[in-house]
């Protein structure tokens, strides 16, 4: 069992150095989905082997020829459901599972932050497991990933693809980027952007801008058409994830055993006819297929309703 062990993490190591090289190699057009299988792969066999130094078995019991999934092997070491790294991970097969069916490379940027804190993920959890550190195989400025910084907009990725794999695109994009603001936490996603704010206070500022009092030229603020790919991102999901995450993060306890569940939400969506009000829902309709889409506003809207008597909640509902 040791030299399995010691195999397999030979092997994830590989998988992950592979993966890197891939990724920042400009000149590999397929790197997002060549990345995705390697860092997965690279997760795989190195939890694997921790389950081989805890005497576990890698088997399925009424299959002793098959090892387990990925995703078997990642619920058996994180059993946490919320663990952000479990969560991070899922994200990325998620990712490697509809590679082969849709195009990604346009979504690059959404998925780099994932990509960053996994590559991170990964050295730290290669340390704990198996005391191997990862700066043996590869330099550390290569362990930051290269991303391309020019994303297409929904609108673009509208015009460029089929209805269908455009919704796909645009559902994982909004997913990524509604979580990644939900959980806040280095170990789901490392953002990689940077914002520029006007400041008047000197020390603070990296740098100074002049501004021209005499000029001509006069703006004015456009209001102008809001895509509900932008504004609606949160899927059925995901309200329900942001939801039990703030509700956690304020130390609020919902007065019913299951939680904020689909059961609900549901209440919710019905009591308040939510499907019917443009502003916290919006339908998607390609084809015969109906579905929707929910807005910022809707979670806060949740939120604030649970504040005001949490025990008494879901009861209000049924009323």
């Amino acid at each position: 069992m040791e030299n399995l062990s010691k195999r397999l993490v030979n092997k994830s190591v590989e998988a992950f150095v592979m993966g890197i090289e891939i990724y920042n190699k400009p000149t590999i057009h397929y790197r997002i989905e060549g990345f995705s299988f390697f860092i997965i792969n690279a997760w795989e066999l190195m939890l694997k082997a921790e389950l081989l130094n805890r005497n576990e078995s890698i088997y399925f019991k009424d299959d002793p020829d098959r090892t387990l999934s990925v995703n078997n092997v990642v619920n058996k070491i994180y059993t946490d459901k919320n663990t952000r790294i479990r969560i991070n991970l899922e994200k990325i097969i998620d990712l490697r599972n509809i590679s082969t069916h849709y195009i990604t490379e346009d979504y690059e940027i959404k998925y780099a932050p994932l990509f960053q804190a996994c590559v991170l993920n990964f050295i730290k959890e290669l340390k704990k497991f198996h005391d191997i550190d990862i700066t043996d195989y590869i330099p550390q400025n290569f362990l930051t990933l290269s991303a391309s910084y020019s994303p297409l907009t929904n609108e673009q990725i509208k015009l460029k693809y089929p209805p269908e794999i455009a919704e796909k695109l645009i559902k994982q994009s909004n997913e990524v980027d509604v979580l990644t603001k939900e959980y806040d936490s280095d170990k789901f996603a490392i953002n990689i952007k940077q914002n520029l704010y006007i400041t008047k206070k000197r020390d603070k500022a990296d740098f100074e801008v002049k501004i021209n009092n005499s000029s001509e030229n006069e703006v004015a603020i456009v209001k102008d058409y809001k895509d509900p790919s932008d504004t609606h991102k949160y899927s059925y999901k995901t309200v329900i994830t942001a939801v039990n995450t703030r509700l956690d993060k304020k130390h609020i306890k919902l007065g019913y055993p299951q939680g904020f569940n689909t059961y609900v939400l549901n209440l919710f969506i019905d009591f308040y006819n939510i499907k019917q009000n443009k502003k916290y829902a919006y339908e998607h309709v390609i084809g015969n297929q109906h579905t929707f889409t929910y807005s910022q506003q809707l979670v806060d809207f949740i939120i604030a309703e649970i504040k005001k008597a949490p025990d008494k909640f879901v009861e209000s509902l049924k009323v």
